[in-house]
């Protein structure tokens, strides 16, 4: 075969794109292609964002090129992660949900579960339309925080697919390994399988129409983090931590984590929680028990938003445990507090919705 753009055009054809499943011409992931007497030169981009993913593509196209065109054929070629607002015109998943937003932490026992619940909560409160997919798959305590431990989610045919409904809880969508699992039984599952799990509560879920779909992510930075960046164009991340430097270090690991090359998930904020304790017999009393604005400070720090400050409530915990989220609790302290958040919530993500819009 005659080396020119247009043959050259029809191998690359012929590789699939492993996590968009159609070629990379069709998908116009081939950018900058140069051919010229004995060399090629381009820039193709992948879905996943993991070294092995790039390495595999890499590979695919320097065989199949030399394979029609021969072993002395000199090929540059540049394997890239697809930019996340590139991302976005590919998403297939969830087309009728608006914002897809994970809730994260660098380190457990911050309360992040708590203020994705509330967060949903005081978004409903509000008049939105809202899902949680809790993501945890070693440690999922949604079921507990919205008292639907006993639910089993049903099913439905949608389109001749059978699809997951799932459960509703004071007018959000929920959906949880708990909800398959025993509750007293550890799930003990390698990285793989509790991807691919995970992955199931969004392709094969009947979500409907949503204004937002909360992701209520597991600690650190690990293979369901990496594998909801493969899977999802993410519109967003908030980051919670709590004041103390330990937090504070973990949840710098997982702001850079969601900035490296290949994600770029804007940051939506930080949240301080257990800002400070303030005791029911004393209301107006603070006590900085974890250190003062150690969060807030980090979010300057990093130049991301600050979206507020929760403080430790005895009744934020009771609140959770009787699963029914604070923030449902009219004119308390921890109620006002979560919704003041939400506005702040609302108004950061459509500024990042709006900047990227004009940069289109």
């Amino acid at each position: 075969m005659e080396l020119n753009r247009e043959n050259v055009l029809e191998v690359l054809g012929g590789i699939t794109e492993p996590e968009l499943k159609k070629d990379i011409v069709t998908l116009n992931l081939v950018e900058g292609l140069e051919v010229s007497e004995q060399s090629i030169s381009l820039t193709v981009y992948v879905s996943n964002p993991a070294l092995h993913a790039r390495k595999r593509m890499q590979e695919a196209i320097d065989f199949n090129l030399k394979r029609v065109f021969g072993n002395s054929v000199q090929i540059s070629c540049q394997v890239a992660t697809i930019p996340a607002e590139a991302k976005q015109a590919h998403r297939k998943i969830l087309p009728d949900v608006k914002f897809i937003v994970a809730v994260a932490s660098g380190k457990g026992g911050v309360g992040k579960s708590t203020v994705t619940a509330n967060l949903a909560g005081g978004l409903t409160k509000a008049g939105y339309k809202v899902g949680i997919v809790d993501a945890d798959i070693y440690g999922p305590s949604m079921p507990t925080m919205f008292d639907v431990v006993g639910e089993r989610p049903t099913m439905s045919d949608v389109d001749g697919k059978p699809l997951i409904n799932p459960v509703e809880s004071h007018g959000i969508k929920l959906l949880s390994i708990g909800f398959f699992t025993e509750q007293d039984n550890a799930v003990v599952w390698r990285g793989p399988m509790a991807a691919k799990a995970l992955n199931q509560l969004f392709t094969d879920a009947n979500w409907g129409a949503l204004d937002y779909l909360l992701i209520d992510l597991p600690p650190g930075t690990g293979d369901i983090h990496l594998s909801l960046l493969q899977l999802l164009p993410l519109d967003g991340v908030v980051i919670v931590s709590t004041p103390q430097e330990v937090a504070l270090a973990d949840a710098r690991r997982g702001i850079n984590m969601f900035r490296m090359e290949g994600a770029k998930v804007p940051i939506v904020g930080i949240i301080e929680n257990m800002a400070w304790f303030t005791p029911a017999e004393l209301p107006e009393n603070k006590y900085y028990i974890f250190g003062r604005d150690g969060a807030k400070n980090l979010a300057e720090g990093m130049n991301v938003p600050f979206l507020g400050q929760i403080p430790l409530v005895q009744s934020v915990r009771e609140a959770g445990d009787a699963g029914r989220p604070a923030v449902f609790q009219e004119n308390s302290p921890s109620a006002q507090a979560f919704d003041e958040l939400v506005l702040t919530f609302v108004s950061e993500l459509n500024a990042i919705n709006q900047k990227k819009q004009s940069t289109h």
